[in-house]
């Protein structure tokens, strides 16, 4: 048996000075916030650590935590969702200006989904190009002169969050429609109470395990008025989705009814659930269906996963829908670039955080500046998401270049570029290899927004690019993930008892946060 211990591993990890090593300085040093979790791997023997690795990817396939994994031929293949043992750390100082940035984000982009569907504001003051948003295939005309209760239009946020070689978190992109993955973040946060116990307990981590709750609460508060106890279900396409385990997950950890569209019927406007014992009139749907699916009788006519008039009876006031239809505009990766003047505009606020500088490349000077630096740039299409359709130009041939340059000038209006950025790497165990290594990494983020509520998980979803060099993290590219440590403010004694360490219920952690009021 190898009686070694991690140390060794350790001793021989790569480092290169091109990005920040989050966990490494640049003398090789181990970083403050990381002292406690390197002494405990270090001291850990391989074969136990090994065991324990093992024991991950089990209880991950017992779970059935799994996601889709699309080749080239467009096959979808389900597998485990690679979950890694070494956290990444934030400090506190460091996520409070996340948070806020977040909040304030959020905060914009309601108000400017309000306005471009009804008063058009900020499209007349020429801030924002309406030929922009109205060109956007995500801009719903069913949500014309329409306001949701509340006036909130993003309940659910998935911001993408990157950390440059500069040290500073960039903006990468919104995700506004059905985002995912906080699924994900609970479950990894339950396995590391069990693998880790000690480690966990003795970090003074702020606890996610409350997102369930908050989500919840949120989606209670925008049901139509009068719905004293408001009646609320999970609506998704069904088992074959690649994000079902999340679907049913977020179900359960809620309470409520996790539901397919044939459960669902539209009758005089209202919104109906069968069941056993008869209809059960529907208040709020948290739905994770796509807009062109959503409604036959608005959207797509082919749509076999759609309620017909359910946008009806979303529009009378007699439903809600979480997200609002429509919100995908706003995430469009064109529209992204207007963001800090989005905020500037609405809250007369300075963005508190940045975005990665973006060429949009249906601007002349931006497409030839694109054309010309394809090479050095990372060209994404502005309405795709999970990584699909990225074209990276440093990793690219000359005849690569070639043919796609003939496709953004088949489509200028579909593509934007950035600058490749430095995103930071963070130490990660690499089965194959049996050695830790630098593996790049983001942050998903979630933030909730309600009627007067808002909240944002102390935690988030680390993804990581698990082959060497790579720097499309997706899931659905292959990518695995992290647990995300918010670190507290300040020491607090950690109760054990109290969370109940080999519990994998969600009730077992107990929260001290607060949800922050408007």
């Amino acid at each position: 048996m190898d009686k070694s211990n991690l140390a060794a591993l350790f001793a021989s990890y790569p480092r290169d000075k091109d990005f920040l090593d989050e966990v490494f300085d640049d003398a090789g040093s181990i970083r403050s916030q990381y002292h406690g979790i390197y002494d405990h791997f270090s001291q850990l023997p391989l074969s136990d650590f090994r065991d324990l690795f093992d024991y991950a990817k089990k209880s991950s396939f017992d779970q059935g935590i799994t996601f889709n994994v699309y080749s080239d031929s467009s096959q979808g293949v389900e597998r485990i969702f690679p979950f890694d043992l070494f956290p990444r750390v934030i400090s506190a100082k460091e996520w409070h200006t996340l948070e806020r940035g977040l909040v304030q984000r959020n905060r914009a982009i309601n108000l400017f989904l309000k306005d471009i569907y009804n008063e058009k504001k900020i499209l007349k003051d020429q801030v924002v190009p309406k030929e922009l948003i109205f060109s956007s295939k995500n801009y719903c005309k069913a949500m014309m002169d329409f306001v949701p209760y509340g006036e909130v239009y993003v309940h659910i946020s998935g911001t993408d969050v990157i950390r440059h070689k500069d040290g500073e978190f960039y903006i990468l992109e919104d995700n506004l429609r059905c985002p995912s993955g906080v699924s994900y973040v609970l479950s990894n946060r339950m396995a590391t109470k069990r693998i880790l116990p000690k480690l966990f307990f003795n970090s003074q981590v702020q606890p996610v395990v409350n997102y369930p709750e908050a989500l919840l609460d949120v989606i209670k508060s925008v049901a139509p008025p009068g719905a004293d106890k408001p009646l609320c279900v999970l609506l998704t396409p069904g088992v074959y989705n690649s994000a079902y385990y999340e679907h049913s997950f977020l179900a359960l950890q809620m309470g409520v009814q996790l539901v397919e569209p044939r459960d669902l019927y539209v009758d005089n406007n209202f919104l109906y659930m069968k069941t056993m014992h008869g209809p059960k009139k529907v208040d709020v749907v948290y739905r994770r269906i796509d807009d062109d699916f959503l409604d036959p009788l608005v959207f797509r006519s082919d749509s076999v996963l759609g309620v017909p008039g359910i946008i009806h009876a979303f529009r009378e006031g007699n439903v809600s829908l979480a997200n609002a239809p429509g919100t995908g505009v706003a995430d469009d990766k064109a529209v992204y670039t207007y963001v800090p003047d989005i905020i500037r505009y609405y809250l007369s606020e300075e963005p508190l955080l940045k975005n990665v500088h973006t060429y949009r490349c249906e601007k002349d000077d931006d497409f030839q500046y694109v054309l010309e630096h394809l090479d050095e740039l990372v060209v994404k299409p502005v309405d795709e998401s999970g990584g699909y359709g990225i074209f990276i130009g440093n990793k690219a041939s000359q005849q690569e270049l070639a043919d796609f340059k003939e496709v953004l000038k088949s489509n200028r209006r579909k593509y934007i570029g950035q600058p490749t950025m430095a995103l930071s790497v963070h130490t990660t165990y690499i089965e194959e290899d049996r050695q830790f290594e630098p593996r790049h990494i983001d942050l998903r983020t979630f933030a909730l927004t309600g009627h007067e509520m808002e909240y944002v998980c102390q935690g988030g979803l680390t993804r990581v690019a698990l082959r060497r060099g790579n720097l499309v993290v997706n899931s659905s590219q292959g990518g695995g993930s992290k647990d995300t440590w918010v670190l507290q403010d300040a020491p607090q004694n950690a109760s054990v008892s109290g969370e109940g360490i080999e519990s994998e219920s969600a009730v077992s952690e107990e929260s001290s946060q607060t949800q922050s009021q408007k």
